[in-house]
C-alpha cells in the first residue's frame, strides 16, 4: 500500500509500472499501491497505463493482469501543535482516478503538488481527514511508519503520545497505523490504546528491487478480490479475511537502537537512558530509537498479546539473505542476483522460497549454504545488528547447524 514513483526525491528512476510490476511478481505481491497519486506527471502515466480491473477498484497494467494496482499516495502535513512545529506522514488510498482527481484538487491550496511525490502540506490531520472524507468516504488514511523519529506520529523528534493529539476530533476515523520497518506488531501490543488498529505492513519501497520491494506486506484472503474488500477486512480487524503481516525482523529496520550515525554509536534503549540520551563521542544528543520510544509509552510487559491481534510472521528479504549466506558485500552483486533468480524460476516466487520452500528443493537450486541459511532465517535462527539513526540493521547467520522453534509459515495461517 506504501511505495513512491521515481517523482519522489530521493527514489530510484527505475521506479517505473513496468518495473513495478515486474518485480512485485517476482515478489510475490498481488497487489501492490501505485503511490504518489498527487504528482502531476505521475498521475499522468497512471491514468495513461492502467485500466480497471473487473469493477474491482484495482487496476492493471494495459494488456497485463498478473500484477493489480491500488491508487495510493502518501503526504507530508507540516502545522504546529501546542507552540511546537510538527511533522506527519500520512498514506492516502482511493479506488477510483474519480476521487484521486478531487483529492488533488482539495489539497492543492495546502502545498505544491508537483514539487515532490510526497508533497508537503500546510495542513492539520485533522483537516486534511476532514478534506478527504468529505470527497469520499471510501478514502482511507492511515499514519506512515508511525515510530520513526522525524515524520511517525509517534516519533520522537516531531511526534505525538497518541493518535488523538494528532488527529483531533478525526481521531476515530483513523482505524489503521502503519508499524514501519523498525517495529513490528508485538512492540505495537504493548501500548493498550492501540488495540483497536490494525497494524498494517508496508515496503515504503524507494526502489523495484526485491530486498526493498514488498519488505514487509499485509496477506489477505478475501472471496472477491477488490479494494472495498481489502480495505473491509482491515477496517474490521476481521482474521478470516486480514490473515496476517510479513514483517521483518524490527532490529533490520533505520530506527531500531537509539544511536549517533555520524560517531558510529549504537545501543538499546535502556542504555541511551542510562547515559541520558547523549552521545558520549560527541556530546550531542543520540537519535532516539524506536526500541525506546515503545518503552516511554508502554502500558503492558514485552510478551502481551491483545485478544483479536491479526498474526505475524517475521521474514528478511531473500537477496539480502543469500548475499550473507554467500559472503557477498551486497545484495545485488552478480552472484546473489543469479542464485535469487535460479530460485524463483524453481518456486515461483521469493515468498515462496522464503516461507513454503522445502530446504532440500532449496538446496537442490542453489547450495546447501543458502538452502541453510533461508531456513535459519525462517526459523529466527539469525542475529542481526540493530540499525539506528538511518542505517540499516545488518544479518549475521550463524554456520553450522542449530535447533530452534519453528516460525509459523503462511500455511498456519490459511484455510
Amino acid at each position: 500500500m506504501h511505495i513512491h514513483s521515481r517523482f519522489s526525491r530521493a527514489t530510484s528512476e527505475d521506479m517505473t509500472l513496468p518495473n513495478i510490476a515486474r518485480f512485485a511478481r517476482m515478489k510475490g505481491l498481488d497487489v501492490v499501491g501505485t503511490g504518489d497519486f498527487t504528482h502531476p506527471k505521475w498521475l499522468m502515466e497512471l491514468k495513461g497505463d492502467l485500466v480497471e480491473f473487473e469493477d474491482s477498484h484495482l487496476y492493471v497494467i494495459r494488456g497485463s493482469e498478473a500484477v493489480k494496482f491500488a491508487l495510493s499516495a502518501e503526504v507530508n502535513t507540516v502545522f504546529e501543535f501546542r507552540g511546537n512545529a510538527r511533522k506527519v506522514h500520512h498514506v492516502i488510498m482511493a479506488p477510483d482516478f474519480d476521487v484521486v482527481d478531487q483529492i488533488n484538487d482539495a489539497i492543492s491550496g495546502f502545498g505544491d503538488l508537483a514539487a515532490d511525490g510526497r508533497p508537503t502540506l500546510d495542513i492539520t490531520p485533522a483537516h486534511l481527514v476532514e478534506v478527504l472524507h468529505s470527497i469520499s468516504e471510501d478514502i482511507v488514511i492511515f499514519p506512515s511508519h508511525a515510530w520513526t523519529p522525524w515524520y511517525g506520529v509517534f516519533g520522537s523528534v516531531s511526534g505525538f503520545d497518541s493518535i488523538e493529539d494528532c488527529y483531533g476530533d478525526k481521531s476515530d476515523e483513523i482505524f489503521a497505523i502503519e508499524t514501519g520497518l523498525s517495529s513490528d506488531p508485538p512492540m505495537n501490543w504493548r501500548l493498550s490504546k492501540l488495540d483497536r488498529f490494525s497494524l498494517v505492513s508496508n515496503s515504503d519501497a524507494h526502489s523495484p528491487w526485491p530486498w526493498r520491494l514488498g519488505r514487509e506486506a499485509n496477506v489477505f484472503q478475501l472471496e472477491r478480490l477488490s479494494y472495498e474488500g481489502i480495505v473491509d477486512a482491515i477496517r474490521s480487524k476481521d482474521p478470516s479475511r486480514f490473515k496476517l503481516t510479513l514483517e521483518t525482523d524490527p532490529a533490520y529496520g533505520k530506527y531500531h537502537w537509539s544511536g549517533h550515525r555520524d560517531c558510529g554509536v549504537a545501543m538499546p534503549g535502556d542504555r541511551a537512558i542510562a547515559i541520558g540520551n547523549i552521545c558520549p563521542k560527541c556530546g550531542r544528543p543520540l537519535t532516539k530509537g524506536v526500541e525506546q520510544r515503545v518503552e516511554e509509552l508502554a502500558d503492558r510487559p514485552k510478551g502481551f498479546v491483545p485478544k483479536g491481534a491479526i498474526p505475524f510472521v517475521h521474514a528478511l528479504p531473500l537477496s539480502e539473505v543469500i548475499a550473507e549466506a554467500l559472503g557477498s558485500s551486497s545484495p545485488s552483486s552478480s552472484a546473489v542476483w543469479k542464485t535469487y533468480n535460479s530460485l524463483v524460476s524453481r518456486f515461483g516466487n521469493e515468498f515462496e522460497v522464503l516461507l513454503r520452500a522445502d530446504p532440500e528443493e532449496i538446496a537442490r537450486a542453489s547450495s546447501r549454504e543458502v538452502a541453510e541459511a533461508i531456513f535459519k532465517a525462517r526459523s529466527g535462527m539469525i542475529e542481526i545488528e540493530p540499525g539506528f539513526d538511518g542505517v540499516y540493521g545488518r544479518i549475521r547467520i550463524s554456520r553450522g547447524c542449530g535447533k530452534g522453534a519453528r516460525s509459523p509459515r503462511l500455511e498456519d495461517f490459511l484455510d
